[in-house]
């Protein structure tokens, strides 16, 4: 039986993934349709981030001088956090500038603006729309959706509709997400003034910091922490593991609460006025996670595919969705030129992700979940034994000096640690980074 299709592409979700497919295949000249399930892109959405932009600017022209961008991250500083220490690597350097290679953005600013784009270039979008399921052939292939009582066909079904998936589960398509592969995120966004958050981060007016840290930031719980800086506000927040979480005994608000107060965070967020707050899920999963992404009707894209990299200097998700559409759009738009809307024609979008620097990416770092799963000592002992070295080079308490080598070892003999420790990981994060 032949379906009379309402449009060429149907796309869920309106973030980061679902909004640039959108675009790129209305600028194709297909008839495209965008659902969203809020009352528009990027309502109250506290997501956020540092966003690694150049595919941007590839997609958007000059997306990094007219999108409404934060800060430019110019300086990138990795903290071993402690009780009472810390230990960090603070990197800045100018080239990172120009071109520009990553800004701080707040999604509830980016997605409408993302949206006008689409719109430009000829999307339907339609907000406050919740889609309850994907509609199939009597062959199997997926041909449209069902929101409530109303039932649109559509030649390809692209799914963005964030890391669990529903759809693609409901659907069969894919299994739901375990809760090791989940990470599960608690952020605040304080304001402090754009001229408080300049001076007291040390940045331009238009540029900006971001922070990883780990260790006493989840209180041992495999995850980490993050600070970055926004135009007049910071955004500072915790994700740790789904499972770990759970086995911990911790809150997941108490930890970020825990994190705000400490000594070295809370100077930083001085005199601020809390903006937002909430929570978020995230996949943590790495290559392991992705699966198939390509079916007779469907594909899927972003969070939802489980595209996402943490390699403990940064996380990455956001170029990664962005990358993923041009990817799929690729392959829908020669899927319906070819007017071949099978697995077999819709593979193209994996093989495109695999010859990319996505695909390339993630198989680099597809060993990185394991390392920071399965390796306790570095939310813990290592940053206690960095800063207790260094406590031993600066802390002049009248009694000889010992040289860096002798301390080193005395100090790693009084810790938790041993050197088989040291190699042992060592060894894995030379597989894993």
């Amino acid at each position: 039986m032949s379906i009379d299709y309402d449009f060429d592409v149907i796309v869920v979700g309106a973030g980061i993934a679902g909004l640039t497919t959108a675009y790129l295949l209305a600028q194709d000249g297909h008839e495209v349709l965008l659902a969203e399930r809020g009352n528009e892109p990027g309502e109250k959405n506290l997501s956020g981030g540092v966003f690694y932009s150049r595919v941007m600017d590839e997609i958007f022209p000059d997306f990094s001088q007219v999108a409404p961008i934060e800060r430019r991250i110019t300086r990138n500083v990795l903290t071993l956090l402690n009780a009472d220490s810390a230990v960090s690597m603070d990197y800045w350097d100018a080239r990172l500038a120009q071109p520009t290679n990553a800004v701080s953005i707040l999604r509830a600013k980016l997605d409408p603006w993302l949206a006008e784009q689409a719109e430009e270039a000829g999307v339907t979008v339609m907000s406050g729309v919740k889609v309850d399921e994907l509609v199939k052939s009597e062959s199997g292939a997926v041909c449209g959706i069902r929101a409530g009582e109303d039932v649109l066909h559509a030649k390809i079904v692209v799914l963005a509709d964030g890391v669990h998936s529903f759809l693609a589960c409901a659907a069969g398509l894919r299994a739901k997400p375990a809760p090791q592969t989940l990470g599960v995120g608690v952020k605040s966004v304080v304001r402090l003034g754009t001229d408080v958050v300049s001076e007291r981060f040390h940045a331009g007016d238009d540029d900006g910091v971001a922070y990883a840290l780990v260790g006493d930031a989840t209180r041992g719980v495999p995850g980490g922490a993050f600070m970055y800086t926004n135009k007049d506000s910071v955004s500072v927040g915790i994700v740790v593991n789904a499972q770990d979480l759970a086995e911990s005994g911790h809150d997941v608000v108490e930890l970020h609460d825990h994190l705000i107060s400490h000594p070295f965070i809370q100077p930083l967020l001085a005199g601020g006025e809390l903006l937002e707050y909430g929570t978020h899920m995230v996949a943590e999963g790495g290559q392991a996670m992705v699966g198939r992404i390509a079916f007779d009707g469907a594909v899927i894209v972003g969070d939802a595919a489980g595209f996402t990299i943490n390699n403990g200097f940064a996380i990455r998700g956001m170029d990664l969705a962005a990358e993923s559409a041009r990817c799929a759009a690729r392959a829908v738009h020669e899927s319906l030129e070819a007017e071949d809307y099978s697995v077999t024609r819709l593979q193209a979008y994996e093989r495109n992700v695999a010859a990319s620097w996505l695909g390339q990416d993630m198989a680099t770092f597809r060993h990185a979940p394991d390392f920071l799963a399965s390796t306790p000592q570095m939310y813990g002992e290592i940053g206690q034994y960095a800063a207790d070295v260094l406590h031993g080079v600066y802390h002049m308490d009248q009694t000889p000096r010992k040289r860096i080598v002798p301390l080193a070892l005395a100090k790693l003999k009084a810790s938790k640690l041993s050197i088989w420790n040291l190699v042992k990981i060592a060894r894995k994060m030379k597989k894993a980074l």
